[in-house]
C-alpha cells in the first residue's frame, strides 16, 4: 500500500506539473491556473517534509523543463546546462512542498492551505531577486494576460498579487475537496475534521471568493474607464533580419537598406515617432561613424524622430578582440539636431551567460563549458528620453521582465515605454509570446502604453489595460519572422498607479506571513496522531 501510494502521489506530481506548462505559451490555457495547482496542495498538505519537499521538487524540475523547453534552440547550450537550470529553479517548488508540508504535519493540514499562497508568493519573489540567477519568468500570475478583468489587480499590487490570488483559489478548492471527502468517509477518524478545523477551512473557502469576487469587481470598474489624454501616432519597424546576417559586415548594406525602406514606407502615414528594434544597426554607431551619418539621412528624409537600438557585438559569441566600455543601447535621433545631441539609454540588466559571465572569478563556469562572452558593462541610469512635450523610457531585450526595475523609469517621468528586443537566435519558439505575456502586466502596474519593437516579432503596442491593441502580422496571421511596419496610435498618460508609487508591498508581506507561519510549526510538537497519509485517507 505504501508503494502504490507513493506512485499515485508521484503521478499526481508530473500531472500538476503538465497543467502548469499549460497555462503558458505555446499551450496557453490560462483558465486553467484557477484550478491547477490544487492536485499538487492536495499531495503535498497530506505527507511528511520530505515527502512533500520531493514531490513538488519533481512538479517544479518538470514544470521548467517543459516551459523553458524552447532555450534548448540557442548555439552552444546543452541538456546538461538544461538539467541544472530546471535543478536549480525546480528547488523554489522544492521549497514550496517544504514549507506547506511543514506547517501541515505541525498546525493541521488546513493550516498549511492557509499557508500556500503566502509561501508561493515569497519563493516566486525570492526566485525573481536572486542575485545574478534573478529569473521573474512564468510567474503564475503571467497566465492571466488575456484576462484583463483579472489583470487590474496588479495596478495596485503587482503581478505578484495575481498568483497570491490563484494560489488562494486553489487553496479553497482544495479545502472544499477535503471537507466533502471527510463528509463522504465521516466513518474513517482521520477524516472526520472537528468543528474548529472546518471553520478555518469555510474560511478559507469564503476568503478566496471574497477576494476574487473584489479583484473582478474592480477589474470590470477599471477596464469600462475610458483612456484619456492626447494621442500620438507612433510606427514600429520589424526588419527581420537573419541572425547570422546580423553581424557579417557584408551584409551591412542590405540590412540598412531594409531599414531604410521600411521606414520610408512607416513615414508616409506622419507618425511622430517611429521606432527600430534592439541592436538594428549593423554594427555599432559609435565605432562606425558611417552608420551613423546613413541614420541620420534616413531621419532627416522622413522628418520624424527615430529611436533605434545599437550594440558593438551580438549575444552569445565570443568578442574577436578586447574593447574598451562594451554596451547595448538604445538612441533617440531627432531630424535637424546635432549628432552630439543623441539622447542615449545603455541597458542596465545585462543578460547573464551572454552579455556578461557572473562571477567569473569565483565561478569556475568552464567546468560546465561554458566559456567567456562579450563582456558589456552594464547602464548606470533609467535614462527618460525627452521629446517635447512627451517623456518616454526605452527598456531592452528581457528588461521588461523586472517589474521594479521597469517601474523606475515610470517613476522618473516616462509618460509610455518602448521595449525594444531581438529575438531572432530563440526561433520560432514560445519564447517570445511568453515576454509579451509578461510586458502586458507592465502596462497594468504602470497605467501606461507599451510600444513593443521586435527584429523578428512580436512588435505590438499593448494599452495601460494590459489589451494588445495592434500587433504586426503578416496575411496569414503569422507574428513570427515576418517583415513590415505598425503603425498606430498611443496616448501618454501622466498618472502613476498605486504600485508605481509603492512598489512590491505584497510579496513583503507574504514573505514576513510565511515566515510567522513557519516560527510558530517549528515551535509546536509535532502532534501524536499519525498525518493523514494521502487525499483519500488510505
Amino acid at each position: 500500500m505504501a508503494l502504490y501510494g507513493t506512485i499515485k502521489n508521484t503521478v499526481i506530481s508530473v500531472f500538476s506539473s503538465i497543467l502548469l506548462v499549460s497555462l503558458f505559451p505555446d499551450w496557453d490555457i490560462g483558465l486553467l491556473a484557477w484550478i491547477t495547482v490544487v492536485p499538487l496542495l492536495l499531495i503535498v498538505s497530506s505527507r511528511g517534509q520530505i515527502e512533500s519537499f520531493l514531490l513538488a521538487y519533481l512538479c517544479g524540475i518538470l514544470f521548467f523543463l517543459g516551459t523553458f523547453d524552447w532555450i534548448r534552440s540557442i548555439a552552444n547550450y546543452r541538456w546538461y546546462h538544461h538539467a541544472i537550470l530546471a535543478l536549480y529553479l525546480g528547488a523554489y517548488f522544492g521549497l514550496f512542498g517544504l514549507g506547506v508540508g511543514c506547517v501541515s504535519k505541525r498546525l493541521g493540514q488546513f493550516a498549511g492551505l492557509w499557508a500556500a499562497p503566502f509561501l508561493w508568493v515569497a519563493l516566486e519573489y525570492i526566485r525573481s531577486n536572486f542575485f545574478f540567477l534573478a529569473l521573474p519568468w512564468q510567474l503564475i500570475g503571467h497566465s492571466q494576460y488575456r484576462y484583463p478583468a483579472v489583470m487590474q489587480l496588479a495596478a495596485l499590487f503587482g503581478t505578484y498579487s495575481i498568483s497570491f490570488l490563484i494560489v488562494l483559489v486553489n487553496a479553497g478548492i482544495a479545502c472544499l475537496v477535503l471537507v466533502l471527502l471527510s463528509l463522504f468517509q465521516a466513518r474513517r477518524s482521520h477524516r472526520n475534521y472537528g468543528v474548529a478545523s472546518k471553520k478555518w477551512a469555510l474560511a478559507l473557502v469564503f476568503s478566496a471568493v471574497l477576494c476574487t469576487a473584489l479583484s473582478l469587481g474592480y477589474g470590470h470598474r477599471a477596464i469600462s474607464k475610458t483612456i484619456t489624454g492626447t494621442p500620438i501616432d507612433v510606427a514600429i519597424v520589424q526588419g527581420n533580419i537573419e541572425q547570422r546576417k546580423k553581424w557579417d559586415p557584408k551584409y551591412a548594406g542590405e540590412i540598412i537598406q531594409i531599414y531604410e525602406d521600411l521606414t520610408l514606407k512607416a513615414g508616409l502615414n506622419l507618425p511622430e515617432l517611429i521606432i527600430w528594434p534592439e541592436t538594428a544597426t549593423p554594427g555599432s554607431i559609435s565605432l562606425n561613424p558611417e552608420i551613423l551619418n546613413e541614420l541620420n539621412q534616413i531621419v532627416l528624409k522622413t522628418g520624424t524622430p527615430l529611436v533605434f537600438g545599437s550594440a558593438q557585438h551580438q549575444k552569445f559569441m565570443k568578442a574577436e578582440q578586447e574593447r574598451p566600455h562594451l554596451v547595448n543601447s538604445a538612441f533617440l535621433m531627432i531630424p535637424g539636431n546635432k549628432k552630439s545631441d543623441l539622447q542615449q539609454y545603455d541597458k542596465i540588466r545585462l543578460l547573464p551567460f551572454a552579455e556578461y559571465l557572473p562571477q567569473k572569478k569565483i565561478i569556475p563556469w568552464k567546468w560546465i563549458n561554458v566559456s567567456s562572452l562579450s563582456e558589456y558593462d552594464s547602464g548606470q541610469k533609467s535614462v527618460v528620453f525627452e521629446l517635447p512635450p512627451y517623456r518616454f523610457g526605452v527598456t531592452i531585450c528581457w528588461e521588461n521582465i523586472f517589474p521594479d526595475f521597469f517601474r523606475q523609469f515610470v517613476k522618473r517621468g516616462a509618460q509610455f515605454v518602448i521595449n525594444i528586443t531581438n529575438e531572432a537566435r530563440v526561433g520560432k519558439t514560445a519564447a517570445p509570446h511568453q515576454l509579451l505575456a509578461i510586458s502586458v502586466f507592465r502596462a497594468v502596474e504602470n497605467g501606461i502604453f507599451i510600444i513593443r519593437c521586435a527584429n523578428t516579432g512580436v512588435s505590438c503596442i499593448i494599452d495601460p489595460h494590459g489589451r494588445i491593441v495592434k500587433r504586426l502580422q503578416d496575411e496569414n496571421g503569422q507574428d513570427l519572422f515576418v517583415r513590415g511596419i505598425l503603425n498606430g496610435t498611443i496616448i501618454p498618460t501622466e498618472s502613476k498607479t498605486f504600485y508605481t508609487r509603492n512598489g512590491d508591498l505584497v510579496p513583503i508581506l507574504a514573505i514576513a506571513v510565511s515566515l510567522v507561519f513557519i516560527f510558530i510549526a517549528w515551535s509546536k510538537p509535532l502532534a501524536k496522531r499519525k498525518i493523514t497519509r494521502d487525499v483519500e485517507g488510505q
